[in-house]
């Protein structure tokens, strides 16, 4: 048997093990080892290992992820949720459905401090769904509006799996952030407008809404945001006014956000021990992803399956953009079953290579790798709320439990049109990806 059919061989077995439930870096580190000693014995897999798990795990870069995650885990303690959703229903809350579009900001707004989506929809919908449920907003809107809201935590930034991204892609993690920007805002204005066209459909899907606020409620309710606004401006305005690079950015931001936590008490009695074992374990959990896609990407690398790919799909001569579609198609399919980070692990060494090897709109190799981080993104976002995993669907179900999880699906399908329509606007126009890269360059 070739090496490429081993690659292929075992790739198959990697989705049949998936299929069992086992856990997505375990699953990728056994692929990858039984395949390497298929095809170069034992020896060369010990060589290998003796070595490599110490250089992907003390790569300077990757200290910006545990970092990432603290600042998520003191800013859900230190409350600064509700401030912004306060913030946000202010101006907006007496709209029809105004309510629900604050929550959207405010998760937007989350993001740009947390850069997890799952730890976003988690915090969020403990601040906002108490509210909309008061305000008598039907089930499905109020849920779904979250459960869609929380996927910016991975788009705004800072943003965790863009730091994998680029490390994966070997682009710069401050382009790939200031890149994000736009399709991030993209997408918050999207969800809103789904929500005011929803309302309008259906009057009493989003309540009476609350009253309309003065000026001075507005100005004071902005000013207890001082917090969110200073650690943003202080970690993204650090990173790109030189001062910082992104991993001392995010120690930066880690000190702003402890502090504003330990302010409004969110560290006292075991708040501060619950953060540092939150970040402990999801730490963890993704080096142990980041493990098992080290050991199956180096097989896959050794049975030549990912160049084989590249090379077949160029010499098919098929259309660019037919190529992107079936790409984009497959990630819809993975993200019924994977989450991102393990979707970002396991594909882009196949896809990427594959994508820089086409011409798009004449882009460069590095506009082309960027660009494509930033489709591949969003579409995973879909994943987080599409059946049968959608992984914040399950967050926001924890918290409203009397809602059936058929209901909060249904609840998120509209929002999902806006996902769709928003692959094609970056798919079409590159320039939403790159226009902060060219004015900043």
């Amino acid at each position: 048997m070739s090496s490429s059919m081993i690659g292929l061989t075992m790739g198959v077995v990697m989705m049949g093990m998936l299929a069992l439930r086992v856990q997505i870096g375990i699953a990728m580190f056994l692929t990858g080892a039984i395949g390497y000693v298929w095809v170069s014995g034992l020896d060369p897999l010990l060589a290998y290992l003796k070595n490599a798990p110490y250089g992907r795990f003390s790569l300077y870069d990757l200290s910006v992820v545990p970092l990432f995650l603290l600042m998520g885990q003191f800013a859900t303690q230190g409350g600064l949720s509700r401030a912004l959703f306060n913030a946000g229903n202010s101006f907006i809350g007496h709209w029809r459905g105004g309510m629900a579009m604050a929550g959207v900001a405010a998760c937007a707004g989350f993001g740009a401090i947390c850069g997890s989506s799952l730890a976003t929809a988690a915090t969020m919908s403990h601040v906002v769904l108490p509210e909309l449920e008061r305000h008598q907003y039907k089930p499905g809107l109020a849920t779904g509006s979250l459960a869609a809201g929380g996927t910016l935590g991975i788009l705004i930034p800072p943003s965790v799996p863009l730091v994998i991204y680029a490390i994966l892609a070997e682009q710069n993690i401050a382009k790939l952030f200031l890149a994000a920007f736009l399709p991030g805002i993209l997408a918050a204005v999207g969800y809103m407008v789904v929500i005011g066209v929803v309302c309008r459909l259906d009057p009493l899907a989003g309540g009476p809404g609350s009253p309309r606020h003065s000026w001075a409620e507005r100005l004071r309710t902005v000013l207890e945001t001082w917090p969110v606004l200073l650690i943003f401006l202080v970690v993204i305005g650090g990173i790109y006014g030189g001062l910082f690079t992104p991993t001392e950015a995010a120690a930066v931001g880690v000190l702003a956000t402890g502090i504003a936590a330990w302010r409004s008490g969110g560290l006292k009695g075991e708040g501060f021990l619950q953060c540092l074992y939150g970040t402990t374990v999801g730490t963890g959990m993704m080096f142990l992803i980041l493990l098992g896609a080290d050991m199956l990407n180096s097989f896959m690398s050794l049975s030549q399956l990912p160049a084989e790919a590249a090379t077949w799909v160029q010499s098919m001569g098929f259309a660019p953009f037919t190529v992107l579609l079936a790409i984009i198609v497959i990630y819809l399919l993975l993200g019924c079953v994977m989450d991102s980070l393990s979707m970002i692990l396991l594909t882009v060494p196949i896809f990427l290579p594959i994508v820089l090897g086409l011409d798009y709109w004449g882009l460069g190799v590095e506009e082309k790798a960027i660009w494509f981080g930033m489709v591949a993104l969003v579409v995973m976002e879909v994943g987080l709320i599409t059946p049968p995993v959608g992984m914040n669907v399950y967050i926001i179900h924890g918290v409203a439990k009397n809602v059936p999880m058929a209901t909060i699906f249904r609840g998120v399908l509209p929002f999902l049109v806006s996902d769709i329509v928003r692959i094609g606007l970056l798919v079409l126009f590159p320039s939403i990806s790159l226009v902060a890269l060219w004015i900043f360059a």
